[in-house]
């Protein structure tokens, strides 16, 4: 991060990504940073400058290397190296054994980069101190140190080789945010008056939870690291009984196990909210990869039939809006709201401008209970007014058996129907007024429709800006469930339909097909852990055209 928040406080467009391995210490991972004179929110295949601590870089990401690549790369490790690739070596690791040790390595490497990209040495300084001061001075100044051997080298290279980056700068960007996916989520769901949040780490759901940890105190939120997942859903369910606005976040294979409070939830209508950053499964999966395999695990858990929403944000914005409304929504409707995210997502950084707060609302629905309270009322709209223990004269009874409308187990089957419609029938036709619609991108006039949700927004959306074809638009989700009725419409204008999904079975578009009983055309489907390219998209779209 030291160099990406030195080139977008230089005044550069960056964007982020991270994949590594899952390991506790080890393994080659990488960071792709893209720098430009205009925003960019997505990932690219194409590499022009790799620099490499170690030889296996070269290995792993041989594929995406070209000739016109140029590597930098530490002398000592890419002794071995054949002329074959372009490479200038440096002395990275043996600098850094120099200063301390190698754990420096990475300082020294930014510091080369950030002076081939001409980025005043005072900037990179700044980062520093901001970075490691709490560490205190001593480590401060060694990184100084390190930073400063990065420049040294960087002009060396600046000489032997003539660099030229031809990327205009614009000033306005150094007064943006540099976020990432995860903060995004959790400003969203802070302001939505998120009090209580209770989860057990795992990736990629683990950032979100330390974001809430570390920025919750100046929110009055309470963060609890519960014991295991079963225990940390029920702690959220019961923090939104008793009157807090509550969540937890989580992955696959956590989820599964929280499956039985999910119904928990939808049948004594105790609103929760759930993020679920999704890797690769089944069971561990590749843990610190990405997918998007876990619609149909969030919109059939729980058994019975009950009302819930599912968002999957795609850009900063939406995760921010969507994550304050996921709170709003499984208040007012008394239900289970989920966040779907990912690894990519969730760990992509971009710059972006102030996020508007003017037309945030914290929606109120708890009532004062009197002495005739009913907490399962039957109503029109199946809606009954919720009170919490303690708040008014009345008795709050739940259970999570089949109950009467005062919250009392019952085997009458007449109620039974009539409470099955009030949790389901009758609530998803008021949630059905508030569903997002889904984002055409480009020509209403399209004959081929791109389709996505989540995270390919901006991949998708690059690709089609570069091909620049009015006859093909993109129709993004970021409400899976329910559908927005338009959705139809929209499929059946177009001569040919393409989905974009992370995933070996086209969850969204069998989704589509059971909702509207539309069959999208053609299914591009990826599921080896990696996200989709700009590249990717832009050929499978040139394929589909027949160029």
């Amino acid at each position: 991060m030291i160099l990406v928040r030195a080139i977008k406080l230089a005044g550069y467009y960056v964007f982020s990504s991270k994949e590594y391995m899952s390991r506790v210490r080890g393994g080659l991972n990488s960071t792709e940073i893209r720098i430009s004179s205009k925003r960019v929110t997505a990932y690219v295949d194409r590499i022009d400058i790799l620099l490499a601590i170690n030889e296996g870089a070269i290995g792993h990401l041989g594929r995406r290397i070209t000739k016109d690549t140029q590597i930098i790369g530490d002398e000592d490790q890419l002794k071995s190296v054949t002329g074959e690739y372009n490479v200038l070596k440096i002395p990275v690791l043996k600098s850094a054994e120099e200063l301390g040790g190698i754990i420096f390595a990475n300082v020294i490497a930014a510091g080369v980069i950030s002076c081939m990209l001409n980025i005043p040495p005072e900037v990179f300084d700044q980062i520093i101190r901001g970075m490691f001061a709490r560490k205190g001075e001593k480590i401060v100044e060694k990184d100084l140190q390190a930073g400063r051997k990065g420049y040294q080298l960087g002009e060396e290279l600046m000489g032997s080789k003539d660099f030229k980056f031809e990327i205009e700068k614009d000033p306005s960007v150094k007064d943006e945010l540099l976020l990432s996916g995860t903060e995004a989520v959790g400003l969203g769901c802070l302001a939505g008056n998120c009090k209580f949040m209770a989860s057990y780490p795992m990736t990629p759901s683990t950032p979100l939870q330390i974001f809430i940890a570390e920025n919750g105190k100046d929110f009055d939120v309470i963060f609890e690291q519960a014991e295991d997942e079963i225990a940390a859903i029920n702690m959220s369910i019961g923090a939104f009984y008793a009157g807090a606005r509550a969540m937890i976040a989580t992955s696959g294979s956590g989820f599964a196990l929280m499956e039985e409070a999910v119904g928990l939830s939808g049948m004594t209508e105790t609103p929760v909210v759930i993020y679920v950053g999704q890797r690769p499964g089944p069971a561990v999966g590749l843990p610190t990869r990405t997918a998007q395999e876990d619609l149909n695990l969030t919109l059939y858990s729980g058994p019975g039939e009950f009302a819930r929403v599912i968002f999957a944000p795609g850009n900063f914005k939406d995760a921010f809006e969507l994550s304050h409304r996921a709170f709003n929504l499984a208040d007012k409707y008394q239900i289970p709201v989920f966040i779907l995210s990912d690894q990519y997502f969730a760990e992509c950084n971009y710059n972006h401008p102030s996020l508007d707060l003017s037309n945030l609302v914290v929606e109120e629905h708890i009532v004062r209970t009197t002495k005739d309270y009913r907490r399962y009322e039957l109503t029109p709209d199946g809606l009954s007014p919720r009170g919490i223990p303690g708040y008014g004269d009345g008795l709050v009874a739940i259970d999570a058996d089949e109950h009467d409308e005062e919250g009392h187990i019952t085997e009458d089957l007449e109620i039974r129907a009539r409470m099955v419609d009030k949790r389901y029938t009758k609530k998803m036709k008021l949630i059905k007024k508030d569903i997002i619609p889904p984002e055409l991108i480009g020509s209403d006039d399209y004959e081929i429709l791109a389709v996505g949700w989540g995270s390919t927004y901006g991949t998708i959306k690059e690709a089609l800006n570069n091909l620049g074809w009015e006859e093909i638009s993109f129709l993004h989700f970021k409400q899976l469930y329910p559908l927005h009725p338009d959705t139809i419409n929209y499929l059946n204008k177009a001569d040919k339909t393409v989905i974009f999904e992370n995933n070996a079975s086209a969850q969204f578009a069998n989704l589509i097909r059971v909702e509207t009983g539309f069959e999208i055309d053609e299914k591009i489907l990826k599921y080896n852990g990696m996200p989709f390219s700009v590249e990717e998209v832009t050929e499978t779209l040139k394929s589909i055209r027949g160029l």
